[in-house]
Formats: C-alpha cells, structure tokens, sequence
C-alpha cells in the first residue's frame, strides 16, 4: 500500500509521516517508550527550572525592597 494512502487512511500528512519515520523509524517500540519518558520528564524539569527562577527573582526583589 503507497504511504500517501496510508497516510490518508490514518488522518497524517505525509509530512508528518516522514517526520515520525526519521524520529522514531529505526526504534524498537521499548527504546520509543523511553524516549518519550525522558521527553516527558525532560519538559517537567524545565518546567520546575522556570518556576524556580521566577520565584527567585520575586525573592531578591523583595530584599531588595526592604
């Protein structure tokens, strides 16, 4: 079956596809599992970075207010 009819089939742009294909296409479905685990952990840890900085930056304007 012709990807472009696969890609119909499954709602994906062919674009898409072949950006899936080249991040994930040589993985076994275990090394895509982690991948997308450390992803995730990944975007939680700048998430607490951003917070931790803003809160830092709220705490030395207030010292420095004082």
């Amino acid at each position: 079956m012709p990807t472009v009819e696969v890609c119909r089939r499954h709602g994906l742009s062919t674009a898409t596809f072949y950006k899936l294909k080249a991040k994930y296409g040589g993985m076994e479905v275990s090394e895509a599992a982690r991948l997308k685990a450390l992803e995730d952990e990944n975007a939680k840890l700048k998430r607490l970075l951003a917070d931790t900085m803003l809160d830092n930056v709220v705490l030395k304007d207030l010292l420095g207010k004082s």
